[in-house]
Order: C-alpha cells, then structure tokens, then sequence
C-alpha cells in the first residue's frame, strides 16, 4: 500500500520520449528527488516522500527506462544530458522556479550537473553516494561490462552478456551489494522488484551512454554556487566513499560520513536521511514556518504521558483504558495523551481522554492490513514487512509530538515504529518508554512459502541484537499475559527459546481484559437488560474491529438456517465491527446484524455460543467469562495461528476450526454440538490493569 498519493501524476516528452513524474503539492519550497539509474524507479525514494510531503512540495520522477517512463532503445537517448534536461523539463512542468536538488547515486550527477548549469533553479543541493566518477571504479570498468565471462561468479556479473543471459542474478547479487547490511532482505526484495520493471537490453543501453565520453566532473562539481551537503558511507559497494569526500571538497559542501553501511541509505535508514534532507533544506530556503514555544520550571510541569495505542482493530483500547484508569489513580494530576487512529479515537474521546491532535497525520495501519489480506487470510508476518514504508511516515510524526511535547513517559502498546525506529536512532529517544505486547517473536506458519523462516528468524536475530546492545531504549518491558502464555519455541536456528529470552527481559501484567468478569455473575439479569429471552439461545459471530472477516460473517450468516432446524430458539447476533458494511451482508430471517457495538464483550459474556476469529482479545474475553466459543484463525497469521492458539490451549478454552472445512453445513453441526455446553477454563487473572499501572508508575 502507498502511504501517500500525489497530487499531480503528469508526464513531460522530448524527442518523443515520455518521462512520468509526480507532485506532492502544497504551499512550501520545494524538493527534487532525482533518479538514482534506471535499474530502479521513482519507488526507491518511498521512505521519504510522506515524511517530507507534510512539510515541502516535493516533486520526482521516474528515470527513462524504468517505472512509467518510456523506455527509448538508443543509447544516445541515456545520456547525462538527456536525464539533465528531463529534470528541468519536470521543474517546468510543474511550475517550478526553484528547488532543493536531491540526488543519490548516479542523480548526484544528473542534480549537480543542474544546479551548475542552472544556479537559479537550486536553493540547494545535496549528494547521497554521490555516483560522480572522480576517479575510474573499483569493479565496474569497460572491459568488465564487455567481456563473457562464465561462470559469471562477484563483479564479473556486470557484463551485458551475463545480463542478458540471467537478469535475476544479476540485480540479485547488484542489490546485495547495494544493501550489504546484516538484516536488509526487505530493502533487496523491493529493488529486485523494481528492476524487474525494466530489462537488460535497456539498462545495456544507460551503461553504453556511460562508456562514451565524461566531462571533467572535478571541474563541473567546483563550479556548484549553491550550498551543498554530501552523504557518504564507508562501506558503499557501489559508489566508493572517496568519492563523496571529494565531493564534497569540490563544491565545499558539509559531508556526513555513515560508518560502516552501504549505498542504500535512503532505504536502509530513512529516518537518519530525513531528517538530515529536512534540516538541509529548512536552512537552506529559510523556510522556518510558524513556531511558537512555551516552557514552564520543572517543579511546576504537570506530570505527562503520551500514550500509543495499536490502532490494527480495537483490541488494544479496551485493555489500554483500563490500564490508563489505573495510572491516573496512582499519579496524582497526571495528563495523559493519545496518539493514535481511527476508529481508535472514538473510543478514547468517548472515554473522556485527550486524544492528539497530530493523530490525523497517521497513516492507517488497519487499512494497510485490509489492503493485504484475501478470503480469511492474512499473511501477518509479510505484512508487517511490507508496512515499512507506512511505520517511516508514522514514526515522524511521533517523534515531532514527543519532541514538542516534553513527556515524562511514553506508553508504546505494540508502536512497533517508535519500538524499531528509536532502537535504530537511539539518539533520538526523548522520553522514558514502556513497551507492551502479548506476543513476541515472528514465527512461521506451516501453510507458508519456503523463505518464510528464514525471512522470520532474520528479524528475530535483528530484533534481539537491537535489545541486547540497546537496553536503555526500553525503559520497562511489560508482556500482557504470563510467562507460561509466551511459546517455548526458539526465535529461529541458533537462536534462544522465546520464552526464556521473555523471562529475562519483561515483567509480566497477567491477561487485561478491560473489565470485570465478576461483574458479569448473574447471566440471567444481563441476558434480559440485553433483551435477549430466556428461551433464546444466543449465538454472537463477530470478527472484531479490522476489515477482514466478511467472509467468515456469511458462512455463518449461511449455517443459520441449518442449524436453526436443530436448536430451538436459536438467535445469532452478527456483528461486523466498525469497518466492514453490515448493509453488505445478507438478510436471513433470525439473523441480526450490526456495525460496531461498544459493549460487545457483554454481548459475549451473555451468549451461548460464540463464532469468531483467532484474536486474542475476542477469544481471552470468552475465556475469561467461560463462555463456549468456536474460533477460526486466518490462514497465514502467525499471532492467531500459533501465539493465541497455544495461549488458548493453556487455558482449555474453545475449539480450533479450519475455516476451509467449515462449510455451511459442517458450521450448523459445530454449532449445535456446541452451543450452551458447559465449559470451565483455566481462570484470567483479573488484576491485570493494576499490575501494569503499579510498575508504569514506578516510570514516573
């Protein structure tokens, strides 16, 4: 899913050529983000274009030859000049008088190249890996790229013939040397599959347009007016480090060295990258905006806590309200804040709490997860990976409140981009910060695709070294559950069982429900307050509060009249949750259907029976309330599949059902089988909030 859209989507054409390019507008200076070559697209700047879209105009383009650019077949058509004068054509096209030229890799030339030619048109310009040849490469050379050599083993695969003779090895072993860092299949796939967009033939073509002849790029670089910062790693692969230091010498522009890490900076760490390109350009424009500021002694600030509750469904609020309750009454005068998403918000203002109101700038991760899944199916893990691009865009607006908003605490359930990104920046931490989860560790599931385990245990390793080097970051740990809830089973090969490596670094809550299942004693009086009737027996289907689940909903909306034939005064309540259209699902005589109900856990606590997906919070509110329930994971969802299911199972809770072998009718035979049958679990323990509370409190 792309987190952000542009407001303009053209195309300009010289000499018959297309070139494809889009804007990000509104009333700010403005940013060019050039190509890097045409072995990627305009896709390889996505960990900056919504960040820097809240505060520039930003434009950029597709490079010709790739992405929705024309793909000319001389190689006349690829050179400097040509990619030079398709920027100045995008700047004309979109009214553009001036901009900050921003190029990584070969743009660096195409950027530098402008701003000499046309010093009016760059506020300023900034190199990443800057691909200016100041000297001859190191592996990629003339008699290289025309020999045919094989097998083509290293370097030797930057030849044509290898090309057209195995293009997926060779961008395979290209992009691994563009992303050499441990951890960084996510970054690698994505490129692979950008240069999967073009072909070999075309990109023969941009190489053969570099074999002819060079200007004197140490004299183009001194002639730069405007000021310029060059970013460099020591350990690019692709463009040399000295080339960035003589860059930055030439145009006597600010270089910041990146120890150790490669030629994908932007992707590999968008928010170190970011910031430096927002900082640049805010000096070099002047562009300061509307500030305001205001401090107070220290002995005189009100104790405050911003508090991120995981908008992916509305199983984290309920649990997050009580624990919120609980610390308001153990800190005298504490100010809590939300920073959280629809349909989130609601049920936090409904509530009585502030919610923030950066909140609008989120992106959706529920509408991420909807856009990923299929026919009750979710890969979990794969779309996680694939929220990168969102969690870069979100965690800057995080870090903007927290940074404006001098907190005594941040309470971070399941922010797994504040966790990630300040594990990763840890310079940029600026608050006290508790983590919640109730799970940990990705694991694979036994329906996945081959690479899925070694994709999982990769970043499980990454996650643990992040932890072990960087302790401090997680000021206190707390896993909403007991340590016999965590699986036993190892993060990946060769490394430690989860729940071990759990013991040692969290303290441990017990399940929260967000109420009291005491208070739910006399069925029989919350059955009638309902308006549900004694000789009723209640079935709830209910797929909580993401987008997934209509499926599941008319299965069980077509097993109704089966088993409504067997159970006498069979009624089933069908609720769709805030996202899914109950207008949508079909009308059948028994059934009730509705959208969001607020009370849903008492509805639960009421019914017979209970139909519902593999969540946990669904499913540890009829544990806690002893109510019999059928439950369906998602195909592909690790949590539901293998963390909720193996907590369920040491509570003796509910019956696991394939939703592919639940037809209509094989449902109608479960759900009499099931319905009213007396159950007794394993008890939730109902101090869960109060155990949170106490140790948060101990924060502040």
């Amino acid at each position: 899913m792309r987190v952000c859209r542009p407001d303009l989507e053209g195309a300009i054409e010289r000499d018959g050529v297309k070139v494809a390019y889009e804007l990000y507008d509104r009333d700010a200076p403005t940013l060019l983000l050039f190509p890097t070559w045409s072995i990627v697209h305009a896709r390889a700047w996505k960990g900056q274009i919504a960040y820097l879209a809240r505060h520039w105009r930003v434009v950029l383009f597709d490079p010709r030859g790739n992405g929705r650019s024309d793909r000319p077949t001389t190689a006349d058509a690829y050179a400097d000049d040509e990619f030079v004068a398709d920027a100045v054509g995008v700047l004309d096209a979109t009214a553009t008088e001036q901009a900050v030229l921003v190029g990584w890799s070969r743009g660096a030339r195409w950027a530098t190249s402008l701003a000499v030619r046309h010093p009016e048109r760059a506020h300023g310009l900034v190199l990443i890996a800057p691909g200016i040849p100041f000297g001859p490469h190191p592996e990629i050379t003339a008699e290289r790229m025309t020999s045919d050599r094989e097998p083509a083993e290293g370097w030797d695969r930057f030849s044509f013939a290898h090309w057209r003779r195995d293009w997926l090895d060779f961008v395979t072993f290209f992009h691994e040397q563009v992303f050499p860092e441990p951890h960084s299949s996510k970054q690698r796939e994505d490129a692979v599959g950008w240069s999967l967009d073009t072909d070999p033939e075309t990109i023969a073509l941009t190489m053969s347009a570099r074999l002819g002849a060079q200007p004197d790029w140490a004299t183009v670089a001194s002639e730069v007016q405007c000021p310029t910062l060059v970013i460099h790693a020591t350990g690019d692969r692709i463009n040399p480090y000295a080339w960035g230091v003589r860059a930055a010498e030439l145009t006597g522009g600010t270089l910041v060295t990146v120890d150790g890490d490669g030629h994908g900076l932007p992707a590999r760490e968008p928010v170190f990258i970011n910031r430096l390109l927002h900082d640049f350009a805010t000096r070099v424009t002047g562009a300061t905006g509307h500030e305001t500021a205001r401090w107070s002694r220290a002995l005189d600030r009100r104790t405050r806590v911003l508090y991120l509750s995981s908008p992916i469904g509305l199983g984290h609020v309920r649990r997050d309200l009580a624990i919120a309750r609980e610390l308001s009454a153990r800190i005298d005068g504490v100010r809590i804040e939300w920073l959280t998403q629809p349909p989130v918000t609601q049920v936090v203002a409904d509530a009585g709490q502030r919610v923030h109101p950066a909140g609008r700038w989120l992106v959706s991760e529920a509408a991420h997860i909807t856009d990923e899944s299929g026919e009750h199916d979710l890969h979990a893990f794969e779309a996680f990976r694939r929220m990168d691009e969102l969690m870069v865009a979100n965690f800057h607006v995080f870090q903007e409140v927290v940074e404006e908003g001098a907190y005594d605490l941040v309470i971070a359930d399941e922010a797994w981009d504040v966790d990630l990104f300040w594990h990763h920046n840890p310079e940029l931490k600026r608050a006290p910060l508790a983590w919640l989860t109730d799970f940990v560790g990705y694991l694979p599931t036994p329906d996945g695709d081959r690479r899925d385990a070694p994709t999982a245990a990769d970043h499980n390793a990454e996650m643990l070294a992040l932890v072990e080097r960087f302790q401090h970051v997680r000021d206190r740990a707390l896993f909403v559950g007991e340590v016999e809830d965590v699986v036993p089973t190892p993060f990946g090969p060769g490394l430690p069982s989860i729940r071990e490596w759990t013991r040692r670094r969290f303290g441990f809550t017990g399940y929260i429900t967000g109420f009291d299942p005491e208070g739910f004693g006399d069925v029989g009086a919350l059955r009638d307050e309902l308006g549900y009737q004694p000789d009723e027996r209640v079935c709830v289907v209910t797929v909580g509060g993401s987008g997934i689940g209509t499926h599941l909903l008319r299965r069980a909306i077509a097993a109704f009249p089966l088993a409504a034939r067997r159970v006498p005064g069979l009624r089933m309540l069908v609720v769709t949750g805030p996202r899914i259209d109950p207008a949508s699902l079909p009308s059948v005589p028994g059934v009730e259907v509705r959208g969001y109900v607020p009370d849903l856990h008492r509805h639960l606590a009421a019914c017979d029976l209970a139909l519902v997906q593999g969540g946990l919070t669904t499913t540890m509110e009829l544990t806690a309330t002893n109510r019999p329930f059928l439950y369906f994971p998602l195909k592909h969802h690790f949590e539901q599949r293998v963390h909720v299911r193996h907590r369920l199972a040491r509570h003796g809770a509910g019956r696991f059902m394939e939703y592919d072998d639940a037809t209509p009718e094989v449902l109608a035979d479960a759900i009499v089988e099931e319905i009213g049958r007396p159950v007794a679990y394993v008890p939730v323990p109902t101090d869960g909030a109060a155990r949170a509370a106490t140790a948060l409190a101990e924060l502040l």
